[in-house]
């Protein structure tokens, strides 16, 4: 069988490797443009591009999908099936083009959060369960039929990194078993159910992910998981005589009642202990790992020392 495999981050290195280590007949790969990064603003490739050429395979990257050239030189491949994993929306005209179709692999149990970050907004709502899906494309995202479902639980102390290598490495698994699934022919596509309570996945932007703390202790812990390592919390507040945006990256529910003559935000820094603590809907929070503009990530003992 003739794979064509389509994805960029990291995400997609580890199906893209499992289908090439396990000797899958990948012809090409498609990933996004390299773009400018850092300081020097030098042209960088994508996981996936890094991962594709250290392999030796074929590397298709093209600005426009629509583009008449890119589809006459996916079509050179003469593929059977394509795969992918945290890539671009596709046109019908890519999606359609092998004969066993193109297959999708979704971080969550859809129909549940369809969108860019479901991973994030699993956490971030406080889920116990998630897991992962493929499904055979269509026209609307996320909503074709589905090919395989795996479930995986989500520990308390799991943030939106520690959940996504997880998922990474059962997704992989997931990829070259829907493969061997397709190859049998001995498959029938499941229509997604209708659910009474959908829960999207929306993108994720720097603005959204300011802390409120207008909010129940708990459901602030799940934002600040949900969304660590990467985008990150953040709220502004005030230390060494000025007011900064600080990053939050891990916090604890304390067993201290908020006063009801204090106002949810306000804060209470310990100078001897070195400790933040919030106050929340109904509980205090302690701040464990933060980030100050210009500094790393580093617990709020370390971010604290120096400042009176």
């Amino acid at each position: 069988m003739r794979i064509i495999f389509m994805g960029t981050p990291d995400f997609a290195v580890e199906s893209l490797k499992a289908l090439v280590e396990n000797k899958y007949n990948v012809v090409a790969v498609v990933t996004m443009p390299d773009k400018p990064a850092g300081r020097g603003h030098h042209l960088q490739q994508s996981p996936v591009k890094q991962y594709a050429l250290s392999a030796g395979l074929p590397v298709m990257q093209p600005e426009r999908l629509k583009d008449e050239q890119f589809l006459n030189q996916l079509r050179s491949y003469n593929a059977d099936l394509q795969i992918v994993v945290a890539f671009r929306m596709l046109p019908e005209a890519v999606w359609a083009m092998p004969p066993l179709g193109t297959f999708n692999l979704h971080a969550s149990l859809l129909p549940q959060y369809r969108g860019a970050a479901p991973v994030n907004w699993a956490v971030i709502n406080g889920d116990k369960i998630t897991g992962a899906t493929t499904f055979l494309l269509k026209h609307e995202i996320d909503t074709g039929d589905i090919l395989m479902q795996r479930t995986m639980q989500i520990n308390d102390d799991d943030d939106a990194g520690t959940l996504h290598d997880k998922l990474m490495v059962m997704g992989a698994k997931m990829v070259t078993d829907t493969v061997d699934l397709i190859a049998s022919g001995n498959y029938t596509p499941l229509p997604q159910q209708q659910q009474a309570e959908l829960r999207p996945a929306p993108k994720i932007f720097r603005e959204t992910c300011e802390i409120d703390w207008s909010l129940s202790a708990q459901r602030v812990h799940d934002f600040v998981r949900g969304l660590s390592p990467y985008p990150a919390a953040w709220t502004m507040m005030h230390l060494a005589g000025m007011t900064e945006m600080v990053k939050v990256f891990k916090t604890e529910i304390t067993g201290i009642e908020r006063n009801q003559k204090t106002k949810p935000g306000e804060t209470l820094i310990n100078s001897n202990e070195k400790t933040i603590l919030v106050a929340c809907q109904d509980y205090y929070i302690r701040l464990n790992e933060i980030q100050r503009p210009g500094k790393r990530r580093m617990t709020t003992k370390e971010a604290l020392n120096g400042i009176r």
